[in-house]
């Protein structure tokens, strides 16, 4: 099989799992592959959770199995941009085999989460579908976590006439909901 064969693939899984067009790139699906342990020529029923730290396990391995080689400055592109969003959508897990680590721990590592490894066995076959509907019943979908923590974040503005608007967060868009709930009540 070819490279870039597997990077496809593995970028339909992230796709079909929930992850939003952002996560569906060349690293997200290199990382998933490391995650799963999955060589060029390994087939999908042969992932395996295995714990992988950033730099030695997942950008070594990325390196070694696949020949592509990230600075040693993409360490926190690949856990900010990658790994934190595939735990936030159940498919890797943070610590998951020292649970007690420290967030700042030489020894943190991620690993594939149980319910997304057995959905990604099955990848290619007659009950991938069924395992990938399986996995999102379990898990909510990255793109719904997204909206959720954004619309939490939102600054609510109510109009004198009952209309509700919700603004980005930030100090300026504070102050605007300051001058329309509490200056123009009072002064306009």
């Amino acid at each position: 099989m070819r490279k870039s064969a597997k990077i496809a693939q593995a970028q339909a899984i992230l796709k079909a799992l929930g992850l939003p067009r952002s996560q569906q790139n060349q690293i997200s699906a290199l990382t998933l592959l490391a995650l799963c342990g999955l060589g060029i020529n390994d087939a999908w029923f042969h992932a395996r959770r295995d714990r992988r730290s950033v730099t030695k396990g997942i950008m070594d391995f990325i390196r070694e199995k696949y020949r592509v080689a990230y600075a040693p400055n993409t360490r926190e592109t690949i856990r900010r941009q990658v790994l934190q969003q595939l735990v936030l959508a159940g498919v890797a897990d943070y610590n998951p085999f020292e649970l007690g680590l420290a967030t700042n721990s030489p020894r943190a590592h991620y690993a594939i989460s149980e319910t997304a490894l057995n959905a990604i066995k099955t990848f290619g076959t007659s009950a991938w579908e069924s395992a990938v509907a399986n996995f999102l019943s379990q898990r909510t979908a990255l793109i719904e976590v997204f909206e959720r923590r954004r619309s939490k974040r939102l600054i609510p503005v109510r109009f004198p006439d009952g209309k509700l608007v919700k603004l980005s967060p930030g100090a300026h868009n504070k102050l605007q909901r300051a001058v329309v709930e509490q200056f123009a009540s009072r002064f306009v």
